[in-house]
């Protein structure tokens, strides 16, 4: 029987968020400064075989069941099937969040290598709105993206948009009616305090139970019941589909939060607010153990706080942008 990866208040960790890039073919406006950020160098990124074995030893050791990919972009990684291939043999629900641009090109390949599900971030569905959101005019090609997803067979896929007050809140319904008409499960997330420029203030965020009277005006939803997932997820009262709200801000889940992060400079992470990191990449440079990589993760988490603080006084920001962490 696995062992359990716990925090200091008994939570017990079974999701891993691994970003293998820090690169995006976007630079959106909320996690990504105008100018661009500096890159990683190659060599400071982690290989599949090292991303590999840190997973295994957290599925072995401590049963972690949930493995998502993220970025930057993930798809930007040269031979991503491959990881997934690598990743997937470990037996976890393996699944990816992606701006679903490269969807068209890679999703039969990241399906047939073991890929389960997929996330499409797209924060706007009006061409030129969305075009200043990422600065690039893709939208077309990330609609393209999500109907080559469902065309791979990946069931579900889920659509991600941050709302923002005053910048795309007034598009709830139309991506109501969107996951509806595309049997997809749309997932509205509140705007976190991760962007680059340092945009983010309280009044930018829509909070839940506004978003959710907005979609019962579209589309009346029942509630189900919650799970440890990031979103609280409604039926549609005809039964034509779901929809979720991730309240980060509003109504933080901190209290049943499973999940680590790794970021593609293999620093663990043990909450996506975290400001302090574990170097795994340099126990991994330095033939480290099992035992002892083990041992990091486990002293990583037992250090875990009670929750982020957000609008609170004694909350700090991370060092890092959205970007750079992996969502």
């Amino acid at each position: 029987m696995a062992e359990q990866l716990l925090d200091g208040f008994g939570r017990v960790h079974r999701d891993l968020r691994i970003s293998v890039t820090d690169r995006c073919n976007f630079r959106c406006t909320y996690c990504m400064p105008a100018d661009g950020l500096e890159w990683l160098p190659r060599d400071g990124i982690l290989t599949f075989e090292e991303i590999t074995r840190l997973a295994r030893i957290m599925v072995e050791r401590y049963g972690v069941n949930g493995i998502r990919l993220t970025g930057g972009e993930p798809t930007v990684r040269a031979n991503l099937p491959t990881l997934v291939g690598m990743l997937a043999a470990l037996g976890t629900d393996l699944a990816m969040t992606t701006n679903g641009v490269s969807l068209p090109l890679l999703a039969a390949d990241l399906r047939a290598a073991g890929l389960r599900r997929v996330n499409v971030s797209c924060d706007s569905l009006r061409a030129d709105r969305f075009a200043e959101l990422t600065r690039r005019d893709a939208l077309t090609r990330v609609l393209d993206g999500i109907d080559a997803a469902r065309d791979a067979g990946f069931d579900p896929v889920k659509v991600n948009c941050v709302v923002m007050r005053g910048v795309n809140d007034d598009e709830i319904a139309d991506f109501v009616e969107f996951g509806r008409a595309k049997g997809v499960e749309v997932r509205f997330i509140e705007f976190m305090p991760l962007d680059a420029d340092g945009i983010w203030t309280n009044d930018l965020v829509v909070p839940v139970n506004e978003i959710l009277a907005r979609v019962n005006e579209a589309s009346p939803v029942e509630p189900v019941e919650r799970t440890s997932a990031p979103a609280s997820r409604y039926r549609f009262a005809d039964g034509s589909g779901h929809v979720g709200i991730v309240a980060s801000v509003s109504d933080s889940f901190c209290s049943t939060c499973d999940r680590v992060r790794l970021t593609a400079d293999g620093q663990f992470r043990n909450c996506l607010f975290a400001v302090t990191e574990t170097d795994v990449r340099a126990l991994l440079r330095a033939g480290a153990d099992d035992d002892e990589i083990a041992a990091a993760l486990e002293a990583s988490v037992a250090s875990k706080w009670a929750g982020h603080q957000i609008n609170r006084v004694n909350f700090i920001k991370p060092r890092r942008s959205m970007s750079q962490i992996g969502g």
